[in-house]
């Protein structure tokens, strides 16, 4: 394994400050050995990354201290709820009849409208890449789609009856 002298040379330099670090946070010497056993295991299972790393000991002490937190969140105590809770109805239509008027409403905008909320809104193209794409700067993709958006939600207003709330969101529609 030519990743174990780099492991175990960060290891040896850090393992005590760990410790300590792991048995302030956790005040049990016990729970602090166990958790500094798992985390020498994720350095080790780090292998060759392990090595490229810039601050061997702030990946150390980032993936101790998520391991308190991890252990912290597991340790939380559960209520089980009782059987007899009724589940609220479960409904789709409106959601759907709002995708049927987004579908409706895309193929109204122009063509440019369209291509970018299509794109950077729901396929999930990064603007810098749309930019990239289309030869254009990164200001003029944020401005086009800021543009796009709101003639779309014109459009959803009217064409829809769809209305807003005052953080920006979906609070009502009617279905057509």
């Amino acid at each position: 394994m030519s990743s174990f002298p780099c492991i175990l040379r960060a290891w040896n330099a850090h393992e005590s400050e760990l410790r300590n670090y792991l048995r302030h946070h956790s005040g049990d010497a016990h729970l602090a050995d166990d958790l500094l056993q798992e985390l020498f295991v994720k350095a080790m299972q780090q292998g060759k990354q392990f090595c490229t790393l810039d601050n061997e000991r702030a990946w150390l002490f980032q993936v101790a201290r998520n391991a308190l937190v991890d252990h912290h969140r597991l340790g939380r105590e559960v209520v089980e709820l009782p059987e007899d809770i009724p589940q609220p109805e479960r409904t789709h239509e409106p959601i759907q009849a709002l995708g049927a008027c987004v579908k409706r409403v895309l193929s109204e905008l122009t063509a440019e409208d369209r291509d970018i909320i299509e794109q950077c809104d729901l396929e999930g193209v990064k603007q810098k890449d749309y930019a990239a794409i289309h030869s254009l700067s990164l200001a003029a993709v944020k401005s086009r789609l800021l543009r796009a958006r709101e003639r779309m939600r014109a459009r959803m207003s009217t064409a829809c009856q769809v209305r807003f709330d005052e953080q920006g969101r979906v609070a009502d529609h009617v279905q057509r």
